[in-house]
């Protein structure tokens, strides 16, 4: 990673401020989620790889501009992230969300994977804000990745009644698929074993006592 941190840095670091997101109570799940957004959940990427000659490849594609610009600069935050130059990756993604319009598919891919890479990092809080403007609770589409992402983010915070109602929306959605815990690695094939073992636990209390709607 020798070339990013060389040239990636110096261009984007004191370049932006740190995305400032508002923390605010979550609204009540609506009934059903079925919309499943494949064009929001999915890692953002320009270029095939995450060695040097990727990097280098994805800072030329920043500097250029143009069509691929704003995955690539997407790409470099969450190879900044998981590479442990944080501050760098707050910064490319705020580059990426100001490159992409406001609430369209693509501005919303950079809020669900910056939710990730904050989820990893272990900044909870921030990770449930990016989900959430990412079109979770908007009113317009109902993504399937909701529920359970947001059913996850919520009973980490020990927000569990929240994270209840959440995960029941994904089992009115779906009753075959979310109601068995032995479904959730077929369901949830990217997420770790931790976080699935975490799920469980939230569909464990949907089953003792299950909310009812609305």
């Amino acid at each position: 990673m020798t070339v990013f941190a060389l040239r990636a840095c110096a261009l984007v670091l004191g370049l932006l401020p740190l995305l400032a997101v508002a923390q605010s109570p979550l609204p009540r799940p609506a009934e059903f989620y079925f919309d499943e957004d494949v064009a929001v959940a999915r890692p953002v990427t320009a270029v095939a790889g995450t060695d040097e000659a990727a990097v280098a490849q994805l800072i030329r594609l920043m500097e250029r501009g143009g069509r691929n610009a704003d995955r690539a600069v997407a790409q470099l935050a969450h190879l900044s992230m998981t590479s442990g130059r944080v501050e760098n990756g707050h910064a490319l993604y705020a580059r990426a969300l100001e490159m992409t319009t406001p609430r369209g598919q693509q501005h919303n891919a950079v809020r669900w994977n910056y939710g990730w890479d904050l989820y990893r990092l272990g900044d909870t809080e921030a990770a449930l804000a990016q989900w959430t403007e990412a079109g979770a609770n908007r009113g317009v589409v109902y993504p399937a990745w909701a529920p359970p992402t947001l059913a996850l983010a919520l009973w980490k915070l020990d927000r569990r009644d929240e994270a209840v109602r959440w995960y029941a929306a994904a089992v009115r959605t779906y009753p075959d698929r979310w109601s068995n815990p032995a479904q959730l690695p077929a369901l949830l094939p990217d997420w770790t074993d931790a976080d699935r073992a975490t799920l469980a636990e939230v569909l464990a209390a949907w089953r003792q006592d299950p909310p009812a709607w609305p």
